[in-house]
């Protein structure tokens, strides 16, 4: 079974439209719709904004659906100018750039466990290969890897964009995929991060939220489509 954590809600309802055998499950005031695309077995969920709401989604998931892998979808804010909107980033990994330990003596970004202590939070390769190659379907549209930088902040001034990516050396910035990802590296669960720019780095003009969201609505469906379409050939990740 294939996971889907989206952060727009007409993702998880693009998402819906292509599923057969739709069947419902709530749990923490969260729904998770679950069923076949393309007789690949599917489930999606809504996950809310910020760190909490996702990694709350993200235990649920793989607590009651145990999904082979999980991918979470959505808009972030460019770090880069190589990025524009519009543009695609596929996460290699991810940091949390509000996790803040300095005054302790850590290194900006530092998630303490019980077990160990790290910065970043690796992507699965072989799933972002294969996200990287179902992008292919995207017509007239960039597609880049690396880092991105999750945190319950928007970073909408200059001056704090450009430290993060100073800190971290992350391309994007959103709020939710870190989470994502911290969760299911613990349960060792594959992930992936794919994101549609919203806003420009020089810029950072948010474009109008209602006309935006879905066209990156439209790519990020077009993408998992295509993501379903392999993994029914046989695609390895």
């Amino acid at each position: 079974m294939i996971g889907l954590i989206c952060a727009l809600d007409v993702e998880v309802q693009g998402i819906k439209d292509l599923m057969e055998n739709q069947q419902i499950f709530k749990k923490a005031a969260m729904e998770f719709y679950f069923g076949t695309i393309n007789d690949v077995e599917v489930v999606c969920a809504e996950c809310g904004v910020g760190k909490v709401n996702a990694a709350m989604s993200t235990q649920v998931m793989i607590d009651r659906f145990n999904p082979e892998l999980i991918i979470n979808s959505g808009i972030a804010g460019a770090l880069s100018r190589d990025l524009s909107v519009g543009d695609i980033i596929i996460a290699n990994d991810c940091v949390q750039h509000d996790i803040d330990g300095t005054e302790m003596g850590d290194p900006p970004g530092m998630i303490w466990y019980h077990d160990e202590k790290r910065i970043d939070i690796p992507a699965d390769r072989l799933l972002a290969d294969l996200l990287e190659k179902a992008c292919a379907v995207l017509e007239d549209t960039k597609v880049l890897r690396g880092r991105v930088a999750t945190g319950d902040a928007f970073l909408a001034k200059r001056h704090r964009r450009q430290k993060v990516k100073d800190m971290f050396g992350a391309l994007a910035c959103e709020m939710e995929g870190g989470a994502v990802g911290q969760v299911c590296y613990r349960n060792g669960v594959p992930f992936g991060v794919v994101r549609c720019i919203s806003d420009d780095f020089e810029e950072y003009r948010f474009v109008d939220y209602e006309k935006f969201r879905e066209e990156a609505a439209a790519k990020s469906i077009k993408v998992i489509e295509e993501v379903i379409r392999l993994r029914k050939m046989g695609v390895k990740f």
